[in-house]
Protein backbone atom coordinates (compact mmCIF):
# COMPACT_ATOMS: atom_id res chain seq x y z
CA UNK A 1 0.00 0.00 0.00
CA UNK A 2 1.35 3.40 -0.99
CA UNK A 3 1.54 6.01 1.75
CA UNK A 4 0.08 9.49 1.53
CA UNK A 5 3.44 11.20 0.87
CA UNK A 6 4.54 8.55 -1.65
CA UNK A 7 1.22 9.08 -3.45
CA UNK A 8 1.83 12.84 -3.48
CA UNK A 9 5.32 12.34 -4.94
CA UNK A 10 3.79 10.10 -7.61
CA UNK A 11 1.22 12.83 -8.43
CA UNK A 12 4.12 15.26 -8.87
CA UNK A 13 5.96 12.80 -11.13
CA UNK A 14 8.83 12.44 -8.64
CA UNK A 15 10.70 9.21 -8.09
CA UNK A 16 13.14 9.52 -5.23
CA UNK A 17 16.64 8.34 -6.05
CA UNK A 18 18.57 5.92 -3.89
CA UNK A 19 19.94 7.99 -1.01
CA UNK A 20 23.33 9.36 -2.10
CA UNK A 21 26.29 7.93 -0.19
CA UNK A 22 28.55 10.33 1.71
CA UNK A 23 31.63 11.43 -0.24
CA UNK A 24 33.70 12.32 2.84
CA UNK A 25 33.90 11.61 6.57
CA UNK A 26 30.31 12.11 7.73
CA UNK A 27 27.00 10.26 7.93
CA UNK A 28 24.06 11.19 5.68
CA UNK A 29 21.73 11.81 8.64
CA UNK A 30 21.41 11.46 12.39
CA UNK A 31 18.28 10.88 14.42
CA UNK A 32 17.89 12.26 17.94
CA UNK A 33 14.54 11.58 19.56
CA UNK A 34 11.95 12.75 17.05
CA UNK A 35 14.35 14.94 15.05
CA UNK A 36 16.20 14.01 11.87
CA UNK A 37 19.23 16.11 10.90
CA UNK A 38 20.13 15.60 7.24
CA UNK A 39 23.62 16.39 6.00
CA UNK A 40 24.07 18.69 3.02
CA UNK A 41 22.72 17.24 -0.22
CA UNK A 42 23.95 18.53 -3.55
CA UNK A 43 21.98 19.18 -6.71
CA UNK A 44 22.59 15.86 -8.43
CA UNK A 45 20.08 14.10 -10.67
CA UNK A 46 18.91 10.53 -10.00
CA UNK A 47 21.64 9.44 -12.42
CA UNK A 48 24.22 11.21 -10.24
CA UNK A 49 25.02 14.07 -12.64
CA UNK A 50 25.42 17.30 -10.67
CA UNK A 51 24.43 20.77 -11.83
CA UNK A 52 27.63 22.79 -11.67
CA UNK A 53 28.42 26.47 -12.00
CA UNK A 54 27.59 29.83 -10.49
CA UNK A 55 24.17 31.44 -10.47
CA UNK A 56 24.56 34.75 -12.22
CA UNK A 57 27.50 33.52 -14.32
CA UNK A 58 26.34 30.80 -16.70
CA UNK A 59 23.52 29.51 -14.48
CA UNK A 60 20.23 31.45 -14.62
CA UNK A 61 17.99 32.14 -11.66
CA UNK A 62 15.50 29.54 -12.95
CA UNK A 63 18.27 26.94 -13.36
CA UNK A 64 19.40 27.76 -9.83
CA UNK A 65 15.87 27.17 -8.53
CA UNK A 66 15.82 23.79 -10.28
CA UNK A 67 19.18 22.95 -8.70
CA UNK A 68 17.77 23.80 -5.25
CA UNK A 69 14.74 21.61 -6.00
CA UNK A 70 17.07 18.70 -6.79
CA UNK A 71 18.75 19.24 -3.42
CA UNK A 72 15.35 18.95 -1.75
CA UNK A 73 14.58 15.74 -3.65
CA UNK A 74 17.86 14.31 -2.38
CA UNK A 75 17.01 15.48 1.15
CA UNK A 76 13.76 13.49 0.91
CA UNK A 77 15.64 10.41 -0.26
CA UNK A 78 17.77 10.60 2.91
CA UNK A 79 14.71 11.40 5.03
CA UNK A 80 12.93 8.33 3.68
CA UNK A 81 15.91 6.18 4.70
CA UNK A 82 15.92 7.79 8.16
CA UNK A 83 12.20 6.97 8.49
CA UNK A 84 12.68 3.32 7.62
CA UNK A 85 11.06 3.88 4.22
CA UNK A 86 7.87 5.51 5.57
CA UNK A 87 7.65 9.24 4.72
CA UNK A 88 4.23 9.37 6.39
CA UNK A 89 6.21 9.49 9.67
CA UNK A 90 7.27 13.05 8.81
CA UNK A 91 5.39 15.54 10.98
CA UNK A 92 7.01 18.66 9.53
CA UNK A 93 10.09 20.32 8.12
CA UNK A 94 11.54 22.52 10.84
CA UNK A 95 14.58 24.16 9.23
CA UNK A 96 16.17 24.29 5.80
CA UNK A 97 19.51 25.82 4.88
CA UNK A 98 20.27 26.31 1.19
CA UNK A 99 23.75 27.24 0.01
CA UNK A 100 23.96 28.88 -3.41
CA UNK A 101 27.19 29.12 -5.41
CA UNK A 102 26.84 32.54 -7.01
CA UNK A 103 28.77 35.11 -8.96
CA UNK A 104 30.05 38.17 -7.12
CA UNK A 105 27.27 40.73 -6.84
CA UNK A 106 24.43 38.19 -7.20
CA UNK A 107 21.76 38.86 -4.57
CA UNK A 108 18.95 36.48 -5.48
CA UNK A 109 19.88 33.71 -3.04
CA UNK A 110 16.41 33.66 -1.43
CA UNK A 111 14.73 33.25 -4.81
CA UNK A 112 17.05 30.34 -5.69
CA UNK A 113 16.36 28.71 -2.31
CA UNK A 114 12.64 28.95 -3.05
CA UNK A 115 13.16 26.02 -5.44
CA UNK A 116 13.76 23.77 -2.42
CA UNK A 117 11.25 25.47 -0.11
CA UNK A 118 8.41 25.43 -2.61
CA UNK A 119 9.05 21.75 -3.37
CA UNK A 120 8.76 20.80 0.32
CA UNK A 121 5.45 22.66 0.56
CA UNK A 122 4.24 20.92 -2.62
CA UNK A 123 4.98 17.56 -1.02
CA UNK A 124 4.02 18.09 2.63
CA UNK A 125 1.55 20.98 2.45
CA UNK A 126 1.59 23.20 5.56
CA UNK A 127 3.90 20.70 7.28
CA UNK A 128 6.49 21.60 4.63
CA UNK A 129 6.69 25.26 5.73
CA UNK A 130 9.93 25.86 7.60
CA UNK A 131 12.43 28.31 9.00
CA UNK A 132 15.21 28.91 6.47
CA UNK A 133 18.56 30.41 5.66
CA UNK A 134 19.72 31.10 2.10
CA UNK A 135 23.49 31.52 2.02
CA UNK A 136 25.69 32.65 -0.86
CA UNK A 137 29.04 30.96 -1.47
CA UNK A 138 31.92 31.40 -3.89
CA UNK A 139 32.14 27.62 -4.37
CA UNK A 140 30.41 24.48 -3.14
CA UNK A 141 31.46 20.80 -3.02
CA UNK A 142 32.32 19.32 -6.43
CA UNK A 143 31.61 22.68 -8.07
CA UNK A 144 27.86 22.24 -7.62
CA UNK A 145 25.40 25.10 -7.85
CA UNK A 146 23.45 24.34 -4.66
CA UNK A 147 23.60 22.33 -1.46
CA UNK A 148 20.84 21.99 1.14
CA UNK A 149 20.57 20.57 4.64
CA UNK A 150 17.46 20.09 6.72
CA UNK A 151 15.96 19.31 10.09
CA UNK A 152 12.70 17.37 10.19
CA UNK A 153 10.37 16.26 12.98
CA UNK A 154 9.13 12.67 12.73
CA UNK A 155 6.63 10.51 14.62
Amino acid sequence: MTGRIEARLQELGITLPAPPKPVASYVPYTVSGNLVFISGQICATAQGAPIVGLVGDGISLEQGKEAARLCAINLLAQLKAACGGDLDRVKRCLKLTVFVAAAAGFGGHPEVANGASDFLVEVFGEAGRHARAAVGAATLPRGTTCEAEGIFEIA
